[in-house]
């Protein structure tokens, strides 16, 4: 806590914490009402996991499938959202889903509409597709490449990728980057250059500069390297917050209120250790998310929930800013790859979407990982098949990779039982062969089947949850208000995104359900915040 006069003093209407896609979108919905905003970013970069990411976006019933044909509904999005859903989690979430049914179109509209960004649809199909109201096309969007130019003066202040964002999300699945990075660089050589030279560029990078630009066109004040240090108060109500600003105190007088958009808490390693017990590779996102929405919150009253929640991706090392750090890379899904427990045998379909679900499966009486550890298991045909993942294994991974010319050794050299890991490879195989997995019905044909695991010498990697961001944080209604214990709202105080107690959590629904919904709630508390009348807009599906 800041335990000294501040030197200088801003006032606005709504302060905004975070620059990812929940913060500037809140900024963006508050700041076209007419609100005076001020974002404060923590880091000296602009964009949170948001810039890392590959920006893929879920948004059911959205203009751009309109356009295209597809018909889509809240109402059929809210019952997906129903069936996808954990046991038990209706009774506190089911407000919530209901919003974002009713207004994750009119976001995505009112950004296209606000900002240089254009929208594209993805050829992903909703994943879970035997669940009422699952679409086949639609609901996945992502942004199609901008200048980076666009953000002046704050151009040089973006975050960096960890991975070039030189493709947009959809010709990077075009062209199956991952498998033929050199191939898809002469296939699109002319666009390419044309993007470097300009300096265009998709997926988060795109994302951040149109939401940045837009909030600036709007007039927002943005700040950074301006950590949030507490929020303050006045009866009962938050008015503002106490910054660290370039090194120096700053209070911030808000009078309408203060968003908290901060991302999630996976580098408080202790906060981390508390609800996710056991161990965990390197997050792949950016080390300023150390839970400053939750320390805030907390101190003001608010109840926290979701707290065992998270998006898990499976990543590999790699070095970011000058420290070790995890590069989101789904390396498992080959087909001469298997993930194998302590027991050396099979738990899941490696294939199956919410794979981080299984990874974080915990034994009811204990709270310890029932899978744990957890090993990647292939042989050499995996370095022909998968050049980017040999290149991160080899250059950043050295006491990463395991090899050993048998099956036998390599178990012994990562400490598995030898007998049950040759089984289990052998059994695999002859699924492989047989066109059916008798165990986990992993589908042997499509982009990834199966194929035998029998070429040495044999790999193993430590598939160890990785977090892209924790998903749970401060309770809130379905207009974005953070909730006391009781129930009651803490006027004056919102949080959107990973930061707030996300009622879509490490089960997600589709490719893109952290930046869908983070912009969805960055955009009802932004209107929330700038006194909406929820009630006027037209009825959410029951």
């Amino acid at each position: 806590m800041i335990d000294r006069a501040p030197l200088s003093d801003m006032t606005c209407d709504i302060l905004v914490a975070g620059t990812g896609s929940a913060g500037l979108t809140a900024a963006l919905a508050a700041s076209a009402q007419g609100a005076r905003v001020i974002i404060a970013e923590k880091a000296g970069v602009i964009g949170g996991t948001t810039a890392l990411s590959g920006a893929a976006i879920w948004v059911p019933a959205n203009h751009v499938a309109e356009a295209a044909g597809l018909a889509d509904s809240p109402a059929e999005a809210l019952a997906y959202l129903r069936a996808a859903a954990p046991d038990g989690w209706a009774e506190t979430e089911d407000a919530l889903w209901a919003r974002m049914a009713q207004s994750a179109g009119a976001m995505l509209r009112f950004v296209e509409a606000h900002t240089p960004l254009t929208f594209q649809l993805t050829n992903q199909a909703d994943p879970l597709a035997a669940l009422p109201g699952a679409k086949p096309r639609g609901r996945m969007v992502s942004p199609l490449p901008l200048p980076r130019r666009l953000a002046r003066p704050f151009t040089a202040q973006l975050r960096p990728p960890l991975f070039p964002h030189t493709y947009s999300f959809q010709e990077a699945m075009a062209v199956d980057l991952y498998h033929h990075p050199v191939k898809a660089a002469f296939r699109h050589a002319w666009p390419l250059l044309y993007r470097l030279a300009t300096g265009r560029r998709g997926k988060g990078t795109a994302l951040v500069t149109g939401l940045l630009r837009g909030c600036l066109d709007q007039g927002c004040t943005l700040l950074l390297n301006a950590p949030l240090d507490s929020l303050t108060m006045a009866q009962g109500r938050v008015t503002g917050a106490m910054l660290i600003h370039n090194g120096q105190p700053l209070r911030i007088v808000a009078t309408k209120g203060v968003i908290l958009a901060s991302g999630g808490f996976e580098w408080d390693v202790a906060r981390r250790d508390r609800h996710f017990p056991g161990p965990t590779a390197l997050p792949a996102s950016p080390r300023s998310n150390t839970g400053d929405a939750h320390r805030m919150a907390e101190a003001a009253g608010a109840t926290l929930a979701h707290m065992d929640q998270a998006n898990f991706a499976p990543a590999v090392p790699t070095r970011y800013e000058d420290q070790a750090h995890g590069l989101s890379i789904y390396f498992h899904q080959e087909p001469n790859a298997i993930l194998v427990d302590g027991s050396g045998q099979r738990f899941v379909d490696e294939q199956c979407f919410n794979l981080g679900e299984q990874l974080d499966r915990r034994a009811p009486a204990t709270g310890a990982l029932v899978h744990d550890p957890v090993w990647l298991i292939s042989d050499a045909v995996l370095w022909k098949r998968a050049p980017v993942l040999r290149f991160y294994a080899r250059r950043y991974g050295k006491n990463w990779l395991k090899q050993a010319p048998t099956l036998p050794a390599l178990a012994r050299i990562i400490g598995l039982p030898e007998a049950p890991l040759e089984a289990t490879v052998t059994r695999y195989n002859g699924f492989a062969a047989s066109g059916r997995d008798a165990d986990f019905g992993r589908a042997a044909t499509g982009p990834v089947g199966m194929a035998p695991i029998s070429r040495g010498p044999f790999v193993a990697l430590p598939f160890t949850r990785a977090f892209m961001s924790t998903k749970g944080g401060p309770r809130t209604d379905a207009t974005g208000r953070v909730l006391r214990p009781d129930g009651s709202s803490i006027p004056g105080l919102f949080c959107a995104g990973v930061a707030m107690a996300n009622p879509i959590g490490t089960r997600a629904v589709g490719a893109g359900t952290t930046i869908g919904p983070n912009m969805l709630w960055g955009y009802v508390c932004g209107l929330t915040a700038t006194d909406h009348d929820w009630s006027s807009d037209e009825a959410a599906p029951c």
